[in-house]
Protein backbone atom coordinates (compact mmCIF):
# COMPACT_ATOMS: atom_id res chain seq x y z
CA UNK A 1 0.00 0.00 0.00
CA UNK A 2 1.25 3.46 -1.14
CA UNK A 3 0.18 6.58 0.91
CA UNK A 4 -0.52 10.06 -0.85
CA UNK A 5 -0.46 11.39 2.90
CA UNK A 6 1.36 15.30 2.11
CA UNK A 7 3.51 16.73 4.78
CA UNK A 8 1.14 20.21 4.45
CA UNK A 9 -1.82 17.81 5.40
CA UNK A 10 0.29 16.55 8.55
CA UNK A 11 0.84 19.79 9.84
CA UNK A 12 -1.99 21.20 9.17
CA UNK A 13 -3.65 18.32 11.16
CA UNK A 14 -1.40 18.93 13.80
CA UNK A 15 -2.29 22.67 13.98
CA UNK A 16 -6.12 21.63 14.28
CA UNK A 17 -5.41 19.54 16.83
CA UNK A 18 -3.32 22.20 18.89
CA UNK A 19 -5.76 24.64 19.11
CA UNK A 20 -7.32 22.97 22.19
CA UNK A 21 -4.41 21.04 23.65
CA UNK A 22 -1.58 23.09 23.06
CA UNK A 23 -1.57 23.83 27.28
CA UNK A 24 -1.46 19.83 27.81
CA UNK A 25 1.42 17.63 29.12
CA UNK A 26 2.05 15.57 26.02
CA UNK A 27 1.16 18.49 23.65
CA UNK A 28 4.62 20.18 25.47
CA UNK A 29 5.91 17.77 25.13
CA UNK A 30 5.74 16.54 21.53
CA UNK A 31 6.08 20.69 21.21
CA UNK A 32 9.73 20.12 22.92
CA UNK A 33 10.90 18.62 19.82
CA UNK A 34 8.16 19.56 17.00
CA UNK A 35 9.91 19.31 13.44
CA UNK A 36 11.04 16.41 14.35
CA UNK A 37 8.46 14.36 16.10
CA UNK A 38 6.39 15.39 13.56
CA UNK A 39 8.50 13.88 10.52
CA UNK A 40 8.92 10.82 12.74
CA UNK A 41 5.41 10.35 12.90
CA UNK A 42 4.86 10.92 9.15
CA UNK A 43 7.15 8.29 8.14
CA UNK A 44 5.90 5.98 10.77
CA UNK A 45 2.34 6.46 8.64
CA UNK A 46 3.85 6.22 5.30
CA UNK A 47 5.93 3.17 6.52
CA UNK A 48 2.92 1.70 7.76
CA UNK A 49 5.12 1.56 11.10
CA UNK A 50 2.32 3.53 13.13
CA UNK A 51 0.70 2.00 16.02
CA UNK A 52 -1.31 4.54 18.64
CA UNK A 53 0.21 4.66 21.92
CA UNK A 54 -1.10 4.36 25.37
CA UNK A 55 -4.49 6.65 26.00
CA UNK A 56 -5.38 8.14 30.01
CA UNK A 57 -8.97 7.69 31.12
CA UNK A 58 -10.76 10.29 33.84
CA UNK A 59 -13.88 9.88 35.20
CA UNK A 60 -16.16 13.05 35.22
CA UNK A 61 -19.35 13.05 37.71
CA UNK A 62 -21.72 16.29 36.46
CA UNK A 63 -23.95 15.63 34.95
CA UNK A 64 -23.58 12.09 35.71
CA UNK A 65 -20.91 9.97 36.04
CA UNK A 66 -18.97 8.63 32.52
CA UNK A 67 -15.26 7.64 31.48
CA UNK A 68 -13.24 10.36 29.59
CA UNK A 69 -10.53 9.54 27.43
CA UNK A 70 -7.69 11.37 26.27
CA UNK A 71 -5.55 9.76 23.53
CA UNK A 72 -1.75 10.73 23.12
CA UNK A 73 -1.46 13.73 21.40
CA UNK A 74 0.56 12.71 18.48
CA UNK A 75 -2.61 10.13 17.91
CA UNK A 76 -4.78 12.60 18.29
CA UNK A 77 -2.95 13.85 14.96
CA UNK A 78 -3.77 10.98 12.98
CA UNK A 79 -7.10 11.35 14.05
CA UNK A 80 -7.24 14.60 12.61
CA UNK A 81 -5.42 13.83 9.50
CA UNK A 82 -8.10 10.84 8.82
CA UNK A 83 -11.05 13.72 9.79
CA UNK A 84 -10.01 16.27 7.37
CA UNK A 85 -9.29 14.25 4.61
CA UNK A 86 -12.57 11.92 4.64
CA UNK A 87 -15.07 13.85 7.09
CA UNK A 88 -16.68 16.56 3.55
CA UNK A 89 -16.82 12.95 2.03
CA UNK A 90 -19.52 11.69 4.50
CA UNK A 91 -21.32 15.39 5.73
CA UNK A 92 -21.95 15.72 2.16
CA UNK A 93 -24.23 12.43 2.47
CA UNK A 94 -25.08 13.04 5.84
CA UNK A 95 -28.90 14.83 6.32
CA UNK A 96 -29.75 18.41 6.90
CA UNK A 97 -30.92 17.61 10.48
CA UNK A 98 -27.57 16.48 12.08
CA UNK A 99 -25.98 18.77 14.44
CA UNK A 100 -23.41 17.20 16.22
CA UNK A 101 -19.76 17.51 15.57
CA UNK A 102 -20.26 19.53 12.29
CA UNK A 103 -18.93 22.58 11.35
CA UNK A 104 -21.71 25.62 11.09
CA UNK A 105 -23.95 22.89 13.29
CA UNK A 106 -24.36 22.81 17.11
CA UNK A 107 -26.57 22.44 20.08
CA UNK A 108 -28.29 26.41 19.36
CA UNK A 109 -28.96 25.81 15.93
CA UNK A 110 -30.50 22.05 17.01
CA UNK A 111 -32.56 23.58 19.41
CA UNK A 112 -34.08 26.65 16.82
CA UNK A 113 -34.73 24.18 14.23
CA UNK A 114 -37.02 21.83 16.59
CA UNK A 115 -38.66 25.02 17.40
CA UNK A 116 -39.28 26.05 14.07
CA UNK A 117 -40.66 22.84 13.84
CA UNK A 118 -43.08 23.05 16.15
CA UNK A 119 -44.64 25.87 14.61
CA UNK A 120 -44.71 25.00 11.08
CA UNK A 121 -46.39 21.09 12.21
CA UNK A 122 -48.89 23.12 14.54
CA UNK A 123 -49.57 25.81 11.95
CA UNK A 124 -48.62 28.50 13.91
CA UNK A 125 -50.21 27.07 17.21
CA UNK A 126 -53.65 26.29 15.59
CA UNK A 127 -52.91 22.18 15.63
CA UNK A 128 -52.21 20.19 18.81
CA UNK A 129 -48.81 19.19 17.88
CA UNK A 130 -46.32 16.53 19.78
CA UNK A 131 -43.15 15.22 20.11
CA UNK A 132 -41.38 12.28 19.73
CA UNK A 133 -38.18 11.75 21.97
CA UNK A 134 -35.82 9.10 22.44
CA UNK A 135 -32.03 8.38 23.15
CA UNK A 136 -29.75 5.40 22.41
CA UNK A 137 -29.05 3.66 25.41
CA UNK A 138 -25.34 3.41 26.02
CA UNK A 139 -24.41 4.48 22.79
CA UNK A 140 -20.23 5.07 22.66
CA UNK A 141 -20.12 1.81 24.62
CA UNK A 142 -22.42 -0.17 22.53
CA UNK A 143 -21.31 0.40 19.20
CA UNK A 144 -20.44 -2.22 17.04
CA UNK A 145 -17.19 -1.76 15.25
CA UNK A 146 -17.09 -4.74 12.76
CA UNK A 147 -20.84 -3.00 11.16
CA UNK A 148 -18.73 0.57 11.87
CA UNK A 149 -16.09 -0.80 9.43
CA UNK A 150 -18.65 -1.58 7.05
CA UNK A 151 -20.38 1.35 6.84
CA UNK A 152 -16.55 3.45 6.62
CA UNK A 153 -15.37 0.89 3.78
CA UNK A 154 -18.07 2.98 1.18
CA UNK A 155 -16.89 5.99 1.31
CA UNK A 156 -12.89 4.93 2.46
CA UNK A 157 -12.27 3.16 -1.05
CA UNK A 158 -8.03 3.83 -0.76
CA UNK A 159 -6.28 1.10 0.68
CA UNK A 160 -3.88 2.70 3.14
CA UNK A 161 -6.64 5.33 4.28
CA UNK A 162 -8.69 2.77 4.79
CA UNK A 163 -6.25 0.66 6.54
CA UNK A 164 -4.95 3.81 9.01
CA UNK A 165 -8.72 4.21 9.60
CA UNK A 166 -8.85 0.81 10.81
CA UNK A 167 -5.91 0.77 12.99
CA UNK A 168 -7.75 3.79 14.65
CA UNK A 169 -11.32 1.82 14.92
CA UNK A 170 -10.08 -1.30 16.29
CA UNK A 171 -7.01 0.10 18.73
CA UNK A 172 -8.25 -1.51 22.02
CA UNK A 173 -8.08 2.27 24.65
CA UNK A 174 -7.97 0.47 27.25
CA UNK A 175 -4.42 -2.10 26.70
CA UNK A 176 -2.41 -0.14 29.09
CA UNK A 177 -4.56 2.78 29.83
CA UNK A 178 -3.10 5.08 32.13
CA UNK A 179 -6.26 5.66 34.26
CA UNK A 180 -5.91 9.22 36.35
CA UNK A 181 -9.09 8.37 38.23
CA UNK A 182 -9.17 6.68 41.74
CA UNK A 183 -11.39 3.31 42.30
CA UNK A 184 -14.10 5.21 44.17
CA UNK A 185 -14.72 7.50 41.40
CA UNK A 186 -14.21 4.42 38.54
CA UNK A 187 -16.86 2.76 40.57
CA UNK A 188 -19.01 5.26 39.92
CA UNK A 189 -19.73 4.43 36.55
CA UNK A 190 -22.18 1.83 35.75
CA UNK A 191 -20.67 -0.94 34.61
CA UNK A 192 -22.79 -1.15 31.17
CA UNK A 193 -21.40 2.88 30.42
CA UNK A 194 -17.37 1.80 31.06
CA UNK A 195 -15.21 0.82 27.94
CA UNK A 196 -12.89 -0.64 30.29
CA UNK A 197 -15.95 -3.27 30.71
CA UNK A 198 -17.08 -3.43 27.24
CA UNK A 199 -17.19 -6.26 24.87
CA UNK A 200 -14.85 -7.71 22.51
CA UNK A 201 -14.92 -4.67 19.28
CA UNK A 202 -17.54 -3.08 20.94
CA UNK A 203 -17.49 0.86 22.34
CA UNK A 204 -15.77 4.22 21.29
CA UNK A 205 -14.45 6.70 23.76
CA UNK A 206 -15.42 9.46 24.61
CA UNK A 207 -13.25 12.51 24.22
CA UNK A 208 -11.79 11.70 20.94
CA UNK A 209 -12.72 13.65 17.61
CA UNK A 210 -12.23 10.07 15.63
CA UNK A 211 -15.04 9.00 18.40
CA UNK A 212 -17.68 11.56 17.27
CA UNK A 213 -16.99 11.46 13.39
CA UNK A 214 -17.31 7.80 13.40
CA UNK A 215 -20.61 7.87 15.68
CA UNK A 216 -22.20 10.34 13.15
CA UNK A 217 -21.48 7.62 10.20
CA UNK A 218 -23.15 4.77 12.62
CA UNK A 219 -26.20 7.06 13.33
CA UNK A 220 -26.48 8.31 9.73
CA UNK A 221 -28.18 4.73 9.03
CA UNK A 222 -30.97 5.86 10.83
CA UNK A 223 -31.17 9.29 10.04
CA UNK A 224 -31.84 7.91 6.44
CA UNK A 225 -34.20 5.27 7.88
CA UNK A 226 -36.23 7.93 9.24
CA UNK A 227 -36.14 10.47 6.64
CA UNK A 228 -36.50 8.34 3.04
CA UNK A 229 -38.10 4.96 4.72
CA UNK A 230 -40.48 6.32 7.39
CA UNK A 231 -40.65 9.92 5.86
CA UNK A 232 -40.35 11.70 9.11
CA UNK A 233 -40.39 15.08 7.91
CA UNK A 234 -39.49 17.05 11.42
CA UNK A 235 -37.01 15.11 12.79
CA UNK A 236 -33.16 16.11 14.56
CA UNK A 237 -30.71 14.20 16.05
CA UNK A 238 -27.91 15.31 18.25
CA UNK A 239 -25.31 12.74 18.52
CA UNK A 240 -28.14 10.01 20.06
CA UNK A 241 -30.93 12.20 21.32
CA UNK A 242 -33.29 12.53 18.75
CA UNK A 243 -36.52 14.50 18.62
CA UNK A 244 -39.92 14.33 16.13
CA UNK A 245 -42.56 16.51 15.96
CA UNK A 246 -46.10 15.50 14.32
CA UNK A 247 -49.59 16.04 14.67
CA UNK A 248 -50.53 12.39 15.42
CA UNK A 249 -49.18 10.89 18.80
CA UNK A 250 -49.98 7.14 18.02
CA UNK A 251 -47.86 7.76 14.88
CA UNK A 252 -45.08 8.91 17.07
CA UNK A 253 -45.20 4.97 18.95
CA UNK A 254 -45.47 3.79 15.15
CA UNK A 255 -42.28 5.41 14.26
CA UNK A 256 -40.23 4.76 17.90
CA UNK A 257 -41.42 1.33 17.47
CA UNK A 258 -39.99 1.24 14.27
CA UNK A 259 -36.94 3.12 14.83
CA UNK A 260 -36.34 0.55 17.98
CA UNK A 261 -36.60 -2.33 15.58
CA UNK A 262 -34.24 -1.00 12.98
CA UNK A 263 -31.21 -0.34 14.83
CA UNK A 264 -31.48 -3.13 17.01
CA UNK A 265 -31.27 -5.42 13.51
CA UNK A 266 -29.26 -3.32 11.37
CA UNK A 267 -26.57 -1.17 13.50
CA UNK A 268 -27.18 -3.84 17.63
CA UNK A 269 -28.06 -0.93 19.52
CA UNK A 270 -31.19 -0.04 21.27
CA UNK A 271 -33.12 3.03 22.49
CA UNK A 272 -33.90 2.92 26.37
CA UNK A 273 -36.71 1.92 27.38
CA UNK A 274 -37.06 4.79 30.10
CA UNK A 275 -36.70 7.76 28.15
CA UNK A 276 -38.70 7.79 25.21
CA UNK A 277 -40.92 10.90 25.67
CA UNK A 278 -44.17 11.42 23.71
CA UNK A 279 -46.06 14.78 24.81
CA UNK A 280 -47.80 18.16 23.52
CA UNK A 281 -44.86 20.72 22.45
CA UNK A 282 -46.82 23.08 24.26
CA UNK A 283 -44.77 21.25 27.30
CA UNK A 284 -41.94 21.97 25.96
CA UNK A 285 -39.13 19.19 25.24
CA UNK A 286 -35.60 19.14 27.03
CA UNK A 287 -33.08 18.98 24.16
CA UNK A 288 -29.58 20.05 23.55
CA UNK A 289 -29.66 21.90 27.22
CA UNK A 290 -32.35 23.41 26.36
CA UNK A 291 -36.12 23.43 27.37
CA UNK A 292 -38.08 24.21 23.94
CA UNK A 293 -41.92 25.41 22.97
CA UNK A 294 -43.31 26.67 19.73
CA UNK A 295 -42.52 30.17 21.15
CA UNK A 296 -40.76 30.40 23.94
CA UNK A 297 -37.01 28.26 25.18
CA UNK A 298 -35.60 28.35 28.02
CA UNK A 299 -32.06 27.39 29.59
CA UNK A 300 -31.86 24.03 31.88
CA UNK A 301 -31.47 24.74 35.36
CA UNK A 302 -29.18 22.34 35.83
CA UNK A 303 -27.19 24.77 33.00
CA UNK A 304 -27.34 27.37 35.15
CA UNK A 305 -26.47 25.80 38.61
CA UNK A 306 -22.99 24.15 36.14
CA UNK A 307 -22.69 28.52 35.63
CA UNK A 308 -22.12 29.24 39.28
CA UNK A 309 -20.30 25.76 40.11
CA UNK A 310 -17.63 27.07 37.73
CA UNK A 311 -17.11 30.55 38.99
CA UNK A 312 -17.39 29.50 42.21
CA UNK A 313 -14.11 30.31 44.13
CA UNK A 314 -12.01 31.64 41.08
CA UNK A 315 -10.14 34.52 41.66
CA UNK A 316 -9.36 36.36 38.30
CA UNK A 317 -11.69 37.73 35.75
CA UNK A 318 -9.85 37.65 33.00
CA UNK A 319 -10.01 33.71 33.53
CA UNK A 320 -13.63 33.69 34.51
CA UNK A 321 -14.35 35.72 30.95
CA UNK A 322 -14.51 33.13 28.75
CA UNK A 323 -16.88 30.74 30.97
CA UNK A 324 -19.49 33.65 31.89
CA UNK A 325 -19.34 34.73 28.13
CA UNK A 326 -19.95 31.12 27.39
CA UNK A 327 -23.28 31.20 29.42
CA UNK A 328 -24.17 34.41 28.68
CA UNK A 329 -24.19 32.90 25.03
CA UNK A 330 -26.23 30.47 25.65
CA UNK A 331 -29.07 32.65 27.57
CA UNK A 332 -29.10 35.75 25.35
CA UNK A 333 -31.05 32.84 22.71
CA UNK A 334 -33.60 31.98 25.18
CA UNK A 335 -36.24 34.19 27.58
CA UNK A 336 -33.84 34.57 30.45
CA UNK A 337 -33.25 37.76 31.08
CA UNK A 338 -33.26 38.04 34.61
CA UNK A 339 -30.66 35.01 34.81
CA UNK A 340 -28.50 36.86 32.82
CA UNK A 341 -29.15 39.84 35.46
CA UNK A 342 -28.18 37.76 38.20
CA UNK A 343 -25.41 36.64 36.79
CA UNK A 344 -24.35 40.10 36.55
CA UNK A 345 -25.12 41.39 40.02
CA UNK A 346 -23.11 38.34 41.32
CA UNK A 347 -20.10 39.17 39.19
CA UNK A 348 -20.46 42.78 39.35
CA UNK A 349 -20.18 42.76 43.52
CA UNK A 350 -16.36 41.69 42.84
CA UNK A 351 -15.79 43.77 39.67
CA UNK A 352 -17.01 42.54 37.21
CA UNK A 353 -18.73 44.37 34.27
CA UNK A 354 -20.95 43.87 31.44
CA UNK A 355 -22.70 45.20 28.09
CA UNK A 356 -26.08 47.16 28.77
CA UNK A 357 -27.69 44.29 27.09
CA UNK A 358 -25.96 42.25 29.54
CA UNK A 359 -24.95 39.42 26.89
CA UNK A 360 -21.02 39.85 27.22
CA UNK A 361 -18.79 40.44 30.08
CA UNK A 362 -16.35 43.19 30.30
CA UNK A 363 -13.20 44.41 31.60
CA UNK A 364 -12.06 47.54 32.48
CA UNK A 365 -8.98 46.81 33.97
CA UNK A 366 -7.01 44.02 35.35
CA UNK A 367 -8.47 43.05 38.61
CA UNK A 368 -8.88 40.00 41.05
CA UNK A 369 -11.84 38.42 42.69
CA UNK A 370 -13.53 35.81 44.65
CA UNK A 371 -17.06 34.80 44.10
CA UNK A 372 -17.94 32.70 47.31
Amino acid sequence: MNSNLTVSELFKAYYDCRKAKRNTWNALMFEENLERNLMDLYYELIENRYQPQRSICFVVTRPKAREVWAANFRDRIVHHIIYNRYSQLFYNSFIYDSYACIPGKGTLKAANRVQHFMRSASKNNTVATFYLKADVANFFVSIDKTILESLLAKKITDAWWFNLTKIVLYNEHKNGVLIKSNKFLLNKVPHHKSLLQAKHNRGLPIGNLSSQFFANVYLNELDQYVKHHLKAKYYARYVDDIVIIDTDSSKLNRIYDSMNTFINNNLGIAFHPNKKEINKTTNGVNFVGFIIRPYSMYIRRSTVYNCYKKIKGKSDLYKLRPTVNSYLGMLRHTNAYKERLKLAKTLGMVGAWFNAKLTKMILRKRKSCTYK
